[in-house]
């Protein structure tokens, strides 16, 4: 997103507002056109979190929840230290704020629950919702099928 979609911006207030706006805008033009969009971004403002939930409409708000401790401990690129020293500001969670949401439809905590009970979590919730259908018990003869031709040229 941010190398095409939002190349230049920074990571002040204003410049991640615009970057949660554009990326709100793209979903709500999938959406209008009945393409389910999946937009996974660090928006730390709710206001316009709420803005964007407000524009599109059908919106899913998922709250991955962590620890900023556990967040460092995972962080292989060094950022979290370098942040919690003070070499780069900015940082959300450390030296800047990050809102959590009041209302989201599914509430994941990452630092209890295993990234397949998070999926599941979410997959409950989207089906609760009937915005997707009740997943079956996995391939079916056809959908192996599929693959396979998909595969062979090179597409899967």
């Amino acid at each position: 997103i941010r190398t095409n979609l939002s190349k230049g911006l920074g990571f002040s207030k204003e410049d991640r507002d615009t970057n949660i706006r554009r990326i709100g805008f793209v979903c709500n033009l999938l959406a209008r056109n009945q393409v389910v969009a999946i937009a996974a971004a660090i928006s730390p403002y709710r206001e316009v979190r709420d803005e964007v939930r407000r524009d599109i409409g059908a919106f899913v708000e998922v709250y991955v929840k962590c620890p900023i401790e556990v967040l460092a401990e995972r962080d292989v690129k060094g950022l979290y230290k370098r942040a919690l020293a003070g070499e780069i500001k900015n940082f959300t969670g450390v030296d800047d704020p990050y809102e959590a949401p009041l209302a989201a439809e599914v509430i994941v905590e990452t630092d209890i629950e295993s990234a397949e009970e998070s999926a599941a979590r979410i997959i409950a919730k989207l089906e609760e919702m009937s915005l997707v259908m009740p997943s079956t018990s996995g391939y079916t003869d056809n959908d192996e099928d599929t693959r396979r031709r998909l595969d062979a040229p090179g597409y899967a």
